[in-house]
């Protein structure tokens, strides 16, 4: 049996970060995905949009922590649990979730809407500048090749085999 969910979208709202007694991190994000419809009939395009709460526990927590904010967009795979409680208004209460088990940063929407740079953002480390010595300039040995073997020639006799005659 697979309990298998993909989506990809963008962040609604910064993640709620919180650590948990044992020192275990978990972090909780909305996550929006939209799909676009298009009625022939009317010739208008619609959209329609899910929202999910994806949480992240231990490693995808700190990454969530550090990189994701609200209009993120990433990629997440998990599998989707259902949970209910009862409230202290003693009314039950449902909720569907997505426990991630992987995430891909794919970037964030700009002002503009249009995506900005990938991250994670890290500095690039700057090399340090040395005076280059030229490389050894290698060169394959050079071998002979071998002239191709002549064909043998077919014997004048042998007769050609007919369409009748072949086994397929």
């Amino acid at each position: 049996m697979i309990n298998k969910v993909i989506l990809v979208g963008n962040i609604g709202a910064d993640p709620e970060i919180r650590t948990l007694e044992s020192g275990v991190k978990t972090a909780r994000v909305r996550l929006a995905t939209t799909e676009r419809f298009f009625n022939r009939q009317t010739n208008e395009s619609t959209e329609q949009t899910e929202w999910h709460t994806v949480i992240f526990w231990r490693g995808l927590a700190d990454i969530v922590d550090k990189y994701v904010r609200k209009g993120s967009q990433i990629y997440v795979e998990g599998s989707i649990h259902y949970r209910d409680w009862q409230g202290a208004d003693g009314q039950r209460h449902f909720t569907t979730e997505i426990t991630a088990s992987d995430i891909k940063l794919l970037g964030r929407r700009a002002e503009g809407g249009a995506p900005a740079q990938q991250y994670p953002q890290q500095p690039q480390p700057q090399a340090p500048q040395y005076a280059r010595q030229p490389e050894p300039q290698y060169t394959a040995p050079q071998y002979p090749t071998p002239a191709p073997a002549p064909m043998p020639a077919a014997p004048a006799s042998a007769p050609m085999a007919e369409d009748d005659d072949l086994p397929f």
